[in-house]
């Protein structure tokens, strides 16, 4: 029997897009390299990513978001918390695919709003695990209160509009993390 541990998010084997659309019909799609995450024993869930890493494949777009929209000065990091009941996923067999559903809370700019997840989960292997997005989240930046970011984003690029609703999808591979000596010891 193998102890209780935590499945921590593996940065190489993981992807997070979003995408803006700009006058009217215009969609370009979006990334961060940097992704941190972790589910523990008791079904908690944290996802942080650094706004920093905002990639567009365009530098001074890049640096705009981070300075304009993100303010990456006073906000680092964007952050995803949730709950989900543990003895699901240690029920999965290898090879098995189940989905999940459930409320989470995301942190960004500030601000805190809930979201409903909706996500596929794939045991790959014992202590390997495939979570993607079912549907993607969609991130209204005026809840977030960057509202004002985007306008002067549009501005800036002399746009008709920048849509305030961004489709953010992704793939995750979260590896089991063992245990160690001092963790066991009760």
């Amino acid at each position: 029997m193998s102890a209780a541990a935590d499945w921590v998010l593996e940065p190489e084997q993981s992807h997070l897009s979003f995408i803006s659309i700009k006058s009217k019909d215009i969609a370009e799609i979006h990334s961060f390299t940097q992704i941190t995450g972790r589910v523990d024993e008791e079904g908690q869930v944290t996802l942080a990513l650094m706004l920093d890493s905002v990639e567009t494949l365009i530098p001074i777009r890049n640096e705009r978001m981070r300075e304009v929209l993100f303010k990456t000065t006073d906000y680092q990091q964007a952050t995803l918390t949730a709950k989900i009941d543990p003895a699901v996923l240690g029920a999965m067999q290898v090879g098995e695919i189940g989905q999940l559903a459930g409320e989470a809370v995301l942190s960004l700019h500030g601000q805190e709003q809930p979201m409903t997840m909706q996500l596929q989960v794939a045991r790959v292997a014992p202590d390997v695990l495939f979570v993607a997005s079912r549907k993607p989240l969609v991130v209204d930046a005026e809840k977030f209160g960057l509202s004002d970011g985007v306008e002067q984003l549009r501005e800036i690029a002399g746009l008709e509009s920048v849509s305030h609703a961004v489709p953010v999808s992704f793939v995750m591979t979260f590896v089991r993390e063992p245990v160690g000596e001092e963790a066991r010891e009760d």
